[in-house]
């Protein structure tokens, strides 16, 4: 059950609170239900613009329609799947490690921790698999006098470790199981019959899951800025 997750939200947000201090932001909002995609937001919502709409979309058009979905869906005794976006800035360079402790890695293994997920990418992710190295590497520029990529889509991060640039990942999540509908099955003896889900139905969880996702990649944050600081900060060399 996702109640165990009420743990979770509340280390996270403990953890979110110190990175605070360090100006690191975290946004996590829905960015697709079913077949509705909001359109690509370049600067980071506030959380009073992913609150704002009952979907955590925070581009208001598309939450609409993703709530008419969602209750199309509930209608129908049926249940619909999405997306979450979660972005980070401020994040410093060198956080994570090359092998054992890569950022990407550990932030996939808590976020497929959670219930109804199916699928993780950070950056460009399985989109892109359709381009060349040429086209997908990510080019040093000078920026007023700052080193910057002229792309981000890594994501962020750069052989396990950040590279500075907004860290961004994306979180599949199904549609919930049951349903009020008749489905086959088979009994415990092997025989063939029908089921159907009864009582309360959840059509779409993925704005409950909003917060969750955002606590959970505080927690993951936490402990490597601490590994940062026992690795690289715990001896003075002077």
């Amino acid at each position: 059950s996702a109640r165990e997750t009420i743990a979770r939200v509340a280390a996270g947000a403990v953890a979110k609170k110190i990175l605070s201090y360090d100006h690191i932001n975290i946004r996590a909002y829905v960015e697709r239900i079913h077949d509705i995609e909001a359109p690509s937001i370049e600067e980071l919502p506030t959380l009073e613009q992913v609150e704002s709409t009952p979907t955590r979309c925070p581009h208001s058009e598309t939450a609409k329609l993703m709530e008419n979905r969602i209750l199309e869906a509930k209608k129908a005794g049926d249940s619909v799947g999405g997306s979450i976006l979660c972005r980070v800035t401020g994040l410093p360079v060198g956080w994570g490690a090359p092998v054992f402790d890569r950022l990407e890695a550990d932030l996939a293994k808590a976020m497929l921790s959670l219930p109804a997920t199916k699928g993780f990418e950070v950056g460009s992710g399985f989109d892109g698999t359709y381009l060349k190295g040429s086209e997908h590497n990510d080019l040093y520029e000078s920026k007023d006098g700052k080193v910057s990529t002229s792309s981000n889509r890594s994501g962020g991060v750069q052989g396990g470790i950040s590279n500075g640039e907004e860290l961004y990942f994306r979180i599949a999540f199904k549609p919930t199981a049951t349903v009020l509908q008749k489905q086959k099955t088979v009994d415990s003896q092997g025989n063939e019959t029908e089921l159907m889900g009864r009582g309360r139905h959840d059509p779409c969880v993925l704005p409950r899951a909003v917060p969750i996702v955002e606590a959970m990649t505080s927690l993951v944050l936490i402990d490597h800025r601490m590994l940062h600081t026992a690795q690289c900060q715990s001896f003075d060399f002077s």
